[in-house]
């Protein structure tokens, strides 16, 4: 059976304490580090809806090992402006990655289509194995 879940990650990291320090000081406005994701289920395949609002379609990544598939996003701006008494810099950097277990998908049909800060994902199900049947001679 097929459910396209998410990985979790070990509880005793470093990036588990820090996650934790993170929604500690942002308290209910989410997690600002992992991107938000729909999964439907659309009868013949899956469809993936990955909110990656600011990013081009070129910082996205999408990686598959085996039956993991990895979605990441980087991106880096930079931005400066200078006038008579002062000087304004400002930098922004972001990576955000998430992985899912797609076991039970025929990874080579696997689409994507990034529209609007929404990357789609349209990941088909397997079909059923079904052993071949014979006849077996009698000697």
């Amino acid at each position: 059976m097929f459910d396209l879940m998410t990985f979790d990650r070990n509880a005793n990291t470093l990036f588990q304490y820090l996650d934790n320090m993170e929604r500690n000081f942002f308290g209910n406005m989410g997690n600002v580090s992992q991107f938000r994701t729909d999964i439907l289920d659309r009868g013949d395949h899956f469809e993936l809806q990955a909110e990656l609002p600011g990013f081009r379609k070129e910082d996205i990544h999408i990686d598959l090992d085996g039956d993991r598939m990895t979605i990441s996003a980087q991106h880096n701006a930079s931005q400066e402006e200078k006038k008579e008494n002062f000087v304004y810099r400002e930098r922004r950097y972001g990576s955000f990655s998430r992985s899912f277990d797609v076991s039970g998908i025929h990874k080579e049909g696997i689409k994507a289509a990034y529209t609007d800060g929404i990357l789609t994902l349209t990941l088909p199900k397997e079909g059923e194995v079904v052993p071949p049947t014979r006849q077996i001679e009698i000697h």
